[in-house]
């Protein structure tokens, strides 16, 4: 059997608006369950704390069959300025939300354990931790090992915790912040698709920033309803893991 993923990222109280009518859209499809990557305090304006409606709408959606994984703490790279050409191209051209990049690992520790937290205090139930921008420092590698988490992942795969073992999840995702981003973006996720069109999973990486606009936003909805037309079954990341060791087991 083949499956689909369909991850949302940056899932904060400032974020859901703009993905409310791609969620509604999604939800009337039928049940397609997704994994929501949940930042406990946004950008340092969104803490959990100060938004009920929103913890009770992922209360809502733990309810229809959606998994919640934590998705840094602040989504901001607060650190001290680059000084490597490779350290500056990382965290202020590729991204500035790389918060886990160079996390010690006491540091990263701490973050984690707080986000940790705020899922304990509201009953969310948490196997998974995703970096901001896929970027995580050996410290964090590191803290992610002391912690009771069964994956992690990058942009074309997870990973098992503790051991950080590899399994194979081909991703689309998109750059949308200009109209020259989604175009190549349209181009390079429909060649991604076609290369992964015998995966047993492909996964479908959503941003805010996609949901601002009709042309992606569309293309997303689009793309979902294809790979379910052609037979693919839709789970969460947690229960498509829990799948492979089953399978694996079983073998």
């Amino acid at each position: 059997m083949a499956e689909v993923m369909l991850v949302l990222h940056d899932v904060s109280p400032e974020s859901w608006e703009h993905y409310k009518p791609f969620v509604d859209a999604v939800d009337a499809l039928g049940q397609v369950p997704m994994t929501l990557l949940v930042v406990p305090d946004f950008h340092h304006h969104n803490h959990l704390h100060n938004f009920p409606a929103f913890r009770r709408m992922m209360d809502t959606r733990l309810a229809r069959g959606d998994e919640l994984a934590l998705h840094g703490f602040y989504h901001a790279d607060d650190g001290p300025m680059p000084h490597t050409p490779r350290d500056y191209f990382m965290r202020r051209v590729y991204t500035w939300e790389g918060e886990f990049y160079q996390l010690s690992e006491v540091d990263a520790l701490i973050r984690l354990e707080a986000g940790l937290e705020v899922f304990a205090r509201n009953d969310w139930p948490v196997q998974g931790f995703v970096a901001p921008a896929w970027l995580m420092s050996e410290g964090t590698r590191r803290a992610l090992q002391r912690l009771p988490l069964s994956y992690t992942s990058g942009p074309q795969q997870l990973y098992r915790l503790p051991d950080f073992s590899e399994v194979p999840a081909p991703g689309l995702v998109w750059s949308a912040g200009s109209a020259w981003r989604r175009g190549l973006s349209k181009v390079v996720s429909h060649w991604r698709e076609q290369q992964a069109q015998d995966a047993p999973c492909i996964r479908l990486g959503l941003h805010p920033v996609d949901m601002r606009h009709d042309y992606s936003r569309q293309y997303w909805l689009d793309t979902l309803q294809r790979l379910l037309a052609q037979g693919r079954e839709p789970l969460t990341k947690l229960a498509w893991l829990q799948r492979q060791v089953q399978a694996r087991n079983a073998a």
